[in-house]
């Protein structure tokens, strides 16, 4: 896969975001500027992660986060934004994407879908949707702090929004892991201490919080049978029978 990478500077992103807004309000008998604020926090979050075919970790988070917005009328109140971020953490760059509401305090909810680039724990974009009054449309620049586990900090819609960087997104996949290495030995147990064990030839170190109790049930000339797994290159015993 090719992998996420930074290609444009904040002018590039800006350049995009102005033909997004005049197309947006061709037709519109209006045009006004409107400015808000915004923060949400975590409510419910959902993470995988996996290693892409070009060997970076990839973190995609569907996750609804809740706050409060503030700033004009169409702009002012309980926020619920639902995102779905795809983040390569070891170049630390992405997407931020999904849709937002602002339960406003007359007449309908102003709503938005957005697309943002994340960059080091910054995204900003676009955001567009309708306003309370479903005759006004919202086309907003949109930018703030963000964490998958955390959520929003410092948004802001429109004012001094914060400009933004630009990603690729390749068309690989998450790379399938390797199926871990295992061994085991069925024998005499020729060598035993807090940190390890030998059976049948076959040496592998007890993990710290099972040593204890292996030493406790088992000696050296004792018949067993081990199992074990290669974990950062050491055979790790992870299961012991006596036989």
């Amino acid at each position: 896969m090719r992998r996420l990478l930074l290609v444009a500077a904040a002018i590039a992103a800006l350049t995009a975001v102005s033909v997004a807004v005049a197309d947006g309000i061709e037709g519109a008998k209006t045009a006004k500027s409107v400015v808000g604020t915004f923060a949400a926090t975590s409510a419910n979050v959902s993470t995988r992660t996996c290693t892409t075919s070009d060997g970076k970790s990839l973190a995609i988070t569907n996750a609804r986060y809740a706050g409060q917005s503030t700033g004009d009328p169409d702009l002012t109140g309980p926020i619920t934004l639902r995102a779905r971020s795809i983040i390569n953490t070891t170049d630390n760059v992405g997407v931020v994407e999904g849709a937002l509401r602002i339960d406003v305090a007359s007449g309908r909810d102003t709503y938005a879908s957005y697309a943002t680039v994340y960059d080091h724990g910054n995204v900003a974009g676009l955001a567009i949707g309708r306003a309370h009054d479903p005759s006004a449309r919202l086309v907003a620049n949109m930018s703030a702090g963000f964490s998958a586990n955390g959520g929003f900090t410092g948004g802001k819609f429109g004012g001094t929004t914060s400009p933004g960087s630009a990603v690729e997104l390749g068309p690989g996949k998450c790379g399938a892991q390797a199926p871990a290495e295992k061994s085991e030995a069925r024998g005499t147990i020729s060598a035993l201490s807090s940190s390890s064990i030998t059976v049948a030839g076959l040496t592998c170190a007890i993990p710290a919080d099972k040593s204890a109790d292996v030493n406790a049930h088992f000696k050296v000339n004792d018949h067993a049978e081990i199992h074990c797994t290669l974990t950062n290159g050491t055979n790790t015993l992870t299961k012991i029978e006596r036989r």
